[in-house]
């Protein structure tokens, strides 16, 4: 599979992709809604992607960015096949990969200084605080955190942070966990986690990380999440993220579909069992009336952006 994100002109996001996927993208392009294709790593890092652009009868335009405004690159061609080779080897990193083709500069400008921000100390700290506590939840895009940066502090009439010092704020601090997470090793307990919810899902139950703001919004929309077959749910909303990240453990919200008592406790049961299996902790006595906990848990999701 490739490390990377693809971005489509009608909202697809496909995650790790496969050559073969990402050329059956390439050549799918060129109607209208549908003429466009993004490239991001995993995780994503500021000015640093490649995207063609194709209109049905014309010629693929491929652009590729390489760590800043000055290192941006086009080429026209005429067919899929050399976009499909050189967008693989930019996903691979393969050496000389852009030698496949004659590429010219893109003139963009130069990049707008970003004034510093205006903030007492304290806020400052707070504001900080928050996006490295949505950073640490790891769900959160490049662009979703900017939004965080800027509209923190807002209040009714007053909005301290513009969109280009959040945006500058949101890459600094992005960065700093990129590095951090380039140190840990093996598979961490968020991605044993996403490997029982996997199974789970596979094995009819509507399984939902991240899913939603609270546990009323949660249950009112997960049903429309699952197949019509599905058996029933389980799910965490994303302040079960923020307590999990601060290091108090996460807690799952699941039941049965049919509301009964006794499916509810079926689908505990077998959430219990699928946490276990990838060898992560949980405290629970059965209770369909209570929620499942999986602690101890070292929070350590890896970012994709």
């Amino acid at each position: 599979m490739l490390d990377i994100v693809v971005k489509t002109e009608n909202q697809e996001r496909h995650v790790r992709v496969s050559a073969d996927a990402l050329a059956g993208l390439v050549r799918r392009i060129g109607e209208d809604g549908d003429r466009f294709l993004v490239l991001q790593r995993i995780p994503d890092l500021p000015d640093d992607f490649a995207q063609v652009w194709h209109a049905a009868g014309g010629d693929y335009t491929l652009e590729y960015r390489d760590g800043s405004a000055d290192r941006h690159f086009q080429v026209m061609v005429d067919g899929p096949e050399d976009v499909i080779a050189a967008m693989t080897g930019w996903a691979r990193r393969e050496a000389g990969w852009h030698e496949l083709l004659t590429w010219s500069p893109l003139e963009i400008g130069p990049a707008q200084e970003v004034p510093p921000l205006d903030l007492a100390e304290d806020r400052r700290r707070e504001l900080e605080g928050r996006v490295r506590e949505v950073l640490a939840g790891g769900y959160v895009s490049r662009a979703q955190l900017a939004e965080v940066a800027e509209d923190y502090l807002v209040t009714k009439d007053h909005r301290p942070v513009s969109r280009e010092q959040a945006t500058a704020l949101a890459d600094r601090l992005w960065l700093e966990r990129v590095a951090e997470q380039a140190t840990w090793r093996g598979e961490t307990d968020p991605e044993r986690l996403t490997r029982a919810f996997t199974a789970l899902q596979e094995a009819g139950i509507t399984a939902r990380e991240n899913f939603t703001c609270c546990r009323g919004c949660g249950r009112s929309e997960i049903g429309a999440e699952g197949e019509p077959d599905a058996r029933g749910f389980v799910y965490f909303h994303t302040q079960c993220t923020d307590s999990a990240a601060a290091g108090h453990g996460l807690t799952l919200l699941y039941g049965g579909f049919d509301g009964s008592p006794e499916t509810t406790a079926a689908i505990g049961q077998e959430v219990v069992a699928a946490l276990d299996t990838v060898g992560l902790p949980t405290e629970w006595d059965g209770d369909p009336d209570q929620v499942i906990t999986v602690t101890p848990m070292d929070w350590r999701r890896r970012l994709v952006g």
